[in-house]
């Protein structure tokens, strides 16, 4: 008997691309970033609340113009100041009553020394001080 002796090659047969698939490696289990917070803007501040003693002023200031230009009107809820810039609008309480007025500033004043503000004659009758020449108020700017 004779013996032959073959040799077998074997070819790994690949159709497309050979693919090499790697020895496993452990990977770290996947966590659920938090989502980014959804930005909110700041809380507004709180408004400052000055003290002052507020006067008013009436009727023979009628028709004159303020220093916002526009002419002075008792029956419009306006007030001047000196510390509060034109155009703002600030609440202005009366704290022997607890009524309230918001004004919009509009003119420079008042000019007597101790006074703070000086509200319209329908501001002034509002907070209930139009019977005294002035009264200790607040007011939130």
């Amino acid at each position: 008997m004779r013996c032959y002796q073959a040799v077998i090659l074997s070819l790994p047969l690949t159709i497309g691309r050979c693919v090499v698939t790697p020895t496993p490696v452990a990977l770290p289990p996947i966590t659920a970033s938090p989502m980014p917070a959804i930005y909110a803007p700041p809380p507004p501040p709180k408004p400052a609340i000055h003290e002052v003693i507020a006067s008013w002023y009436g009727r023979r200031f009628a028709g004159r113009p303020t220093t916002s230009g526009e002419r002075f009107d008792p029956h419009r809820l306006t007030a001047a100041s000196i510390t509060v810039p034109l155009g703002s609008v600030v609440k202005v309480d009366n704290p022997k009553n607890g009524r309230s007025v918001r004004v919009r500033i509009n003119d420079c004043g008042p000019f007597a020394p101790g006074r703070g503000l000086d509200l319209s004659r329908r501001a002034a009758q509002k907070i209930g001080i139009t019977h005294q020449s002035g009264a200790r108020e607040n007011y939130h700017s």
